[in-house]
């Protein structure tokens, strides 16, 4: 069978979409997002922090801890008293004119210390519920992080497979005119039409992937627009904010954990200020009426002291040091967790870079594979099947180098936001600057990078960890594709 103007058609509708794949991805992904919906990772993050219902609570938190804070500073431990009594002679039918109102009021004291344990605990419950603010902060970076990374694959996964299903398409009805005037056989024809059905399949597949991504996105940022991750392309940039002592120190997960600490010390301290209940004095008035009586009218003071016993402290102190117990416990947990996690994140940063390097490299390759096995097909050197399967390599490849860069980018920022660098955060991390080791950068079109000052935050002790690993493997299914 010779070459005929058939097969330069199917040849040229085959290879249609792939010129662009030769191009930098940077440059692929950016023209995704026209620059009025270009949204900065800061200023997504600020827009999903002034919607996020935890935020709300956690301030309601500060703001009653301090309020009982303030509230501590009374001169006494509760608010007044009142007490009253009436008795006649009525009840009992003598009808004397025996008469009695009794009335008083008194107020609780402070046992010693026990004001000032009070308000320590107050104020330190206001400072834990300040960072557990930060940390879920930080938290929320790095979900939107997740998010963003997952809606922007799933975009550009939508454009390659309608893409790679348009030429599909053409490629069909030219296979289809072709075997029709007998220049190709039937196999042929079956065979594009089996790339067409696996082309619309991986096509409506990676509609659903980008609906879903992007449900996920307006929940957190209430906007489908993508935060734009490419901006951040300085590997050696995070790397260099990722100093381990000075990162676990300033962490608010850590921070969290420390103020816990505190608080709970604070409490065990108030319940051995406690070790009986409070006191209390006051002032109290009678007057009578009975036949003939002089005393008519007396007024007088009251106090009231129950005594320490085992039944009222033992539960206190009991209580307290559980909590003294359990929030180091979460410290402890909390270091182990930031440490662990940051050997996590500086290798996903190198092994980052050294996947996005080898997945251009094999892109690169398989894209001129595919060529080669093209034009070899066009003159009878292989059959048109070797072709497909060239091109669907390829096509994968393409897929995965852009998951590489993807990831890339996302490891930098997921770096950043360890390290506090992100603008928004509220940490201020202290400078003990060290020298990391270097890291190998593949070459990319995008070099822009962000070099702020500024704080990490969260993920509390126990939460599965959260690297930027949100996008997974491309689905396919499993039919040669053009």
């Amino acid at each position: 069978m010779k070459p005929s103007r058939y097969c330069l058609v199917l040849l040229m509708a085959l290879s249609t979409p792939y010129p662009a794949y030769a191009q930098s991805v940077s440059s692929s992904l950016s023209a995704d997002t026209s620059p009025r919906e270009r949204l900065s990772f800061p200023d997504a993050l600020a827009m999903a922090w002034a919607q996020d219902p935890l935020r709300s609570e956690l301030g309601t938190n500060r703001r009653s801890a301090e309020a009982r804070a303030r509230a501590a500073g009374s001169w006494f431990a509760g608010g007044p008293s009142l007490s009253g009594s009436y008795f006649d002679d009525h009840a009992i039918g003598s009808n004397l004119g025996y008469t009695t109102y009794e009335g008083g009021v008194s107020v609780p004291l402070w046992l010693p210390g026990q004001g000032n344990a009070t308000r320590k605990l107050a104020r330190a419950d206001a400072e834990a519920a300040a960072e557990r603010s930060s940390a879920e902060h930080m938290a929320l970076a790095v979900r939107l992080l997740d998010a963003s990374a997952a809606a922007l694959l799933a975009r550009k996964r939508v454009a390659t497979t309608l893409a790679l299903s348009s030429a599909a398409a053409r490629l069909s009805a030219n296979v289809a005119r072709a075997a029709h005037t007998g220049e190709m056989t039937q196999a042929d024809q079956q065979m594009a039409e089996a790339a067409l059905a696996s082309a619309q399949t991986d096509a409506a597949m990676a509609q659903e992937d980008a609906q879903t991504a992007t449900a996920g996105l307006v929940a957190l940022l209430g906007s489908p627009v993508v935060p734009d991750l490419l901006a951040f392309s300085a590997p050696q940039s995070a790397e260099q904010k990722l100093v381990a002592n000075t990162v676990e120190e300033n962490d608010p997960r850590v921070r969290t954990a420390q103020k816990e600490t505190a608080a709970a010390r604070a409490d065990l301290v108030l319940a051995r200020r406690s070790f009986m209940p409070n006191p209390e004095i006051g002032v109290g008035a009678i007057h009578e009426k009975q036949y003939g009586s002089p005393w008519d009218n007396r007024v007088g003071v009251n106090f009231t002291m129950p005594l320490p016993s085992a039944v009222h402290n033992a539960p206190l102190l009991a209580e307290a040091r559980n909590r003294v117990a359990a929030a180091e416990t979460q410290e402890t947990l909390a270091r182990r967790m930031v440490r662990q996690e940051l050997v996590q994140i500086r290798a996903r940063l190198a092994s980052a870079s050294a996947a996005l390097k080898s997945a251009q490299t094999a892109a690169q390759q398989l894209d001129r594979r595919a060529d080669l096995m093209e034009r070899s097909w066009k003159l009878q050197e292989n059959s048109l099947d070797d072709a497909l399967r060239a091109r669907q390599a390829a096509y994968t490849a393409d897929l995965v180098r852009d998951r590489a860069e993807i990831l890339w980018h996302s490891a930098i920022l997921r770096a950043l936001i360890a390290a506090g660098a992100i603008p928004g955060l509220e940490q201020t991390p202290s400078l003990r600057p060290r020298q990391p080791s270097a890291l190998v950068v593949p070459a990319t079109a995008e070099t822009d990078s962000m070099n702020n000052d500024a704080p990490p935050h969260t993920r509390q002790p126990g939460e599965a960890l959260r690297i930027p690993e949100m996008v997974s493997s491309p689905r396919s299914s499993g039919a040669p594709m053009p």
